[in-house]
């Protein structure tokens, strides 16, 4: 039985924010050092910034970026990233065990993010850091002049207030990993504590109340003990000034389990329940502090992450080779039905964060002094990022069903966005199934529809991947579009194992 996909115009899910986009950059690994940074490259510009990734970012359309961790910034003084670079100190990070110079800081940063065309998303230090340094963080980067740090920060060549509107309080504060970890308790005192200093700081900085977002920390994921009740007691201290609480969660291929590929193809469903669980739990804060105010949710870690791999990069060293997964189609696939997730709960995921960008779990991977490369996982939220805009469509879908360790999943993973600036519709499948799958659309309600672009990628070889010797091993392929009958109909014959993009206009 052919799979049917049903959308309607007025079957609104919600405005899809543009930094549903975003991306991580973490003092980890080769992320900053020989990724974003790198002198002495032949692409490097007079600041250090490799030209061929920054070309590549822009090519994958990220707005915001997170920064600077993570597990990093638990046991960072941003103090140490400023000034001359001659006299900055080189400290142990203790998060990943290699050695940070600190050549590479918040002003570097911001220089990067104009570069860029992003907007950035800092954190702030909740693990040995204070409330007082956030503070200082803020009047560094936001208070135009007159004060200590703001006129530091003039003093270091930035004249201007960075303006920075997006302020993650901490990073996975739950986590027995985390650099001075805390209870939900005293972490909701603590992040409750620093937004009140911020939010009455950013009166003066901003110059308006409230332009600042804040994030909170969730739950670092499903299996930590404390799940799901970490975010309601963080909730219940911060609802009124949190605009968003985090959520992150990675997934990964297990070959040794008893059905590893069911099991990991299954994973954009798990997502889902993830976000629905965090969803009810910001209802019922709001319900039980009898609020109006909304708190939304930011997915500002997620990725597909071989967790399990054995490090064998040295540790103490600067930029050691951590975690740089070199992704197959097999994680495109499941990557591909993650993204399409998080247009799917466009109402509530407002902010996300693919982490990272550059060599660590990223779709950008980079040599030294060499290439830069993209990833498979690189063009699934290209197209997503460039098309999937406006309003994310509500599908009703009859497609088959497989099991996996999460349950029953949909073999058909499907999103539908709705651009009507553009008057374009677009349809995001991927096909988890062994055999090709008929699929019917119909999209009603947008007008005289018309097929302009049909885009797919498949190959039999599920770990396959490219590489510098073989950077177009795994690239999209450009079909024949699809015809449309009564203006709403249209089969396409979706391959097995594929990503597929079809773009619409009216």
């Amino acid at each position: 039985m052919a799979t049917r996909i049903f959308a309607d115009k007025n079957m609104k899910i919600g405005g899809i924010s543009p930094e549903l986009y975003g991306s991580f950059l973490e003092h980890l690994g080769r992320a900053v050092y020989e990724g974003v940074y790198e002198p002495g490259h032949p692409t490097a510009d007079k600041d250090g910034f490799r030209g061929d990734v920054l070309a590549l970012v822009r090519e994958l359309g990220v707005p915001l970026v997170r920064y600077p961790g993570g597990n990093f910034v638990s046991g960072y003084d941003w103090k140490d990233g400023i000034g001359k670079k001659s006299e900055r100190k080189v400290r142990p990070d203790l998060a990943w065990a290699s050695v940070e110079p600190n050549e590479f800081g918040i002003d570097e940063f911001m220089k990067w993010c104009k570069k860029a065309e992003i907007q950035p998303m800092l954190a702030f230090n909740m693990g040995t850091g204070t409330p007082k340094d956030a503070l200082e963080l803020f009047e560094y980067c936001n208070y135009p002049s007159g004060t200590y740090y703001s006129d530091l920060r003039r003093k270091n060549g930035a004249g201007s207030p960075y303006g920075i509107k997006y302020w993650c309080i901490g990073n996975e504060m739950d986590g027995e990993w985390q650099i001075c970890n805390l209870t939900a308790d005293d972490y909701g005192k603590k992040a409750g504590q620093t937004m009140r200093m911020i939010r009455k700081a950013d009166a003066k900085g901003a110059g308006e109340e409230g332009a600042v977002k804040l994030v909170v920390c969730g739950s670092s994921s499903v299996e930590i003990p404390t799940y799901p009740e970490w975010d309601r007691v963080v909730l219940e201290h911060t609802y009124e000034d949190a605009d968003f609480i985090s959520m992150h969660r990675y997934y990964e291929y297990m070959p040794s389990g008893k059905n590893p590929l069911e099991d990991f193809l299954g994973s954009a469903d798990d997502m889902a329940e993830f976000i629905e669980t965090i969803r009810a739990t910001i209802r019922y804060v709001r319900a039980k502090k009898r609020s109006r105010h909304n708190v939304f949710i930011s997915f500002d870690e997620w990725n597909v992450w071989s967790q399990h791999a054995k490090r064998t990069a040295p540790n103490w060293v600067k930029a050691p080779h951590l975690i740089e997964d070199n992704y197959t189609v097999r994680d495109l696939l499941v990557f591909a039905g993650m993204l399409n997730t998080l247009l799917n709960h466009a109402d509530v995921v407002k902010v996300a964060c693919l982490a990272q960008l550059v060599n660590v779990i990223a779709p950008i991977l980079t040599e030294k002094g060499g290439a830069a490369i993209r990833q498979t996982i690189f063009y699934p939220f290209s197209y997503a990022s460039a098309h999937g805009r406006g309003e994310a469509i509500r599908t009703i879908s009859s497609s088959g069903k497989f099991d996996s360790r999460y349950g029953s999943a949909r073999l058909i993973n499907e999103a539908v966005t709705h651009d009507a600036a553009k008057r374009e519709v677009c349809v995001f499948l991927v096909n988890y199934g062994q055999s090709a799958e008929e699929t019917e659309l119909e999209l009603r309600s947008f007008g005289e529809l018309s097929c302009r672009e049909f885009v797919c990628i498949e190959n039999n070889d599920l770990d396959l991947r490219n590489t510098f010797s073989a950077p177009d091993a795994v690239k999209p392929e450009h079909r024949e579009p699809v015809s449309v009958k009564d203006g709403c109909r249209a089969c396409v014959r979706v391959s097995p194992m594929s990503w597929n993009f079809l773009r619409f206009t009216y």
